[in-house]
């Protein structure tokens, strides 16, 4: 159950960011008057709008803390099309949002990434190195698990063929995994990713 999307005292504000794409990333801040400000992650073909994004940003707002939560490219009102892998990409456009509060003379205190979310912050901080508080809300470690039961058995056999598998639930077309999209997801280290991660980054 999602809290009350308006905090008292907590102003919440509409903010586009271009990523380094050109594509326009959609944001919502919730201003509590501070200059320090922590900025929220979504999870896989999720949004900004996701009960648990929402119920930090209430939670934090709650505290007296400023912060922002968006769509990455592809996903909810933001630009793009949406991609079953390109974690790095993610990571990116979250580089895009803190660079656009480090220019508006803002602290980012903390990334927290739930789920999708999660893996981006880890490969955001192993990047980056300039926020000190990263927070993993049950982000995937193996980036390999998970795919066969998604996709069936026969996957690589399958997406090797087509050049894509279409994901349906209930007979019904949910999205396309391609095979770059794919690669891309198989090839993403996380353990290798998180040594790189600064070792006061907490």
């Amino acid at each position: 159950m999602a809290l009350p999307a308006q905090t008292p005292g907590v102003e919440q504000q509409r903010v586009i960011v271009p990523n380094k794409h050109g594509e326009k990333l959609v944001g919502i801040l919730h201003e509590s008057g501070t200059r320090e400000i922590v900025v929220l992650c979504h999870g896989f073909r999720s949004s900004k709008e996701a009960n648990a994004i929402v119920n930090i940003a209430a939670a934090l707002g709650n505290a007296g803390i400023s912060s922002f939560r968006f769509d990455f490219a592809g996903n909810g009102e933001s630009d793009g099309s949406f991609q079953y892998g390109y974690y790095w990409r993610e990571a990116d456009d979250l580089h895009a949002i803190t660079q656009h509060f480090h220019e508006s003379n803002r602290v980012v205190t903390a990334i927290v990434g739930h789920s999708k979310g999660g893996g981006v912050v880890l490969l955001y901080a192993s990047k980056y190195h300039d926020v000190k508080t990263v927070v993993n809300l049950s982000g995937r470690y193996d980036l390999k698990t998970g795919v066969e039961e998604r996709l069936g058995k026969d996957y690589m056999e399958r997406i090797r063929k087509d050049g894509f598998i279409d994901v349906k639930r209930s007979g019904s077309f949910e999205y396309r995994v391609t095979l770059e999209s794919l690669i891309d997801r198989l090839n993403t280290n996380m353990h290798e990713a998180c040594l790189q991660i600064d070792k006061e980054c907490r």
